[in-house]
């Protein structure tokens, strides 16, 4: 950068919005990449969730939160576990995504507090990023257990910030 010019600030509470937004797109990538006989291959040993069950975990503890910390807010419908498809799952995450934006804008304009959730809007981005996070790992190991491991290039792809964001 020449000599006296300023980069402009980064604009901390768009910037943990857009965050959120290539995370839900990095759920998406996975899905996307995902063989659709995995979806519900039985765990290792039999104990556990299937790919299905995560997922719609991952979307219905979203809309746990919402309808704590965002009452009168549009919240999702919930999956059911045990007859979700994949599409349905992909548009379902794609919704309560959205509506979890919807919800961090709202907390970050609102001096970013989070209802029922002391920490503020900062840990509760680190906690949904987090989960997310935990559970795309999940299935990543469980594809691979039941058979169905995924490319490399999805692997590293869910890595790939820089292409995620590109994409949304």
């Amino acid at each position: 950068m020449p000599a006296g010019r300023k980069k402009k600030p980064i604009a901390l509470d768009k910037a943990l919005v857009a965050a959120f937004a290539v995370n839900e797109r990095m759920n998406q990538f996975l899905l996307e990449n995902l063989d659709e006989e995995a979806w519900r291959a039985g765990p290792p040993g039999g104990k556990g969730r299937t790919i299905a069950a995560i997922v719609a975990h991952v979307h219905n503890v979203r809309l746990m939160w919402l309808t704590v910390s965002a009452k009168g807010s549009e919240i999702p419908e919930k999956l059911d576990r045990s007859t979700v498809t994949p599409a349905q799952a992909r548009r379902a995450l794609a919704r309560s995504g959205k509506a979890m934006r919807r919800l961090f804008e709202a907390s970050l304009s609102g001096g970013g507090r989070v209802k029922d959730f002391p920490p503020g809007v900062v840990a509760f981005f680190a906690y949904a990023i987090s989960h997310d996070a935990h559970h795309r790992g999940q299935i990543c190991q469980l594809a691979r257990q039941a058979g169905f491991p995924l490319a490399n290039e999805v692997t590293y792809g869910m890595w790939d910030w820089s292409k995620r964001q590109k994409e949304i």
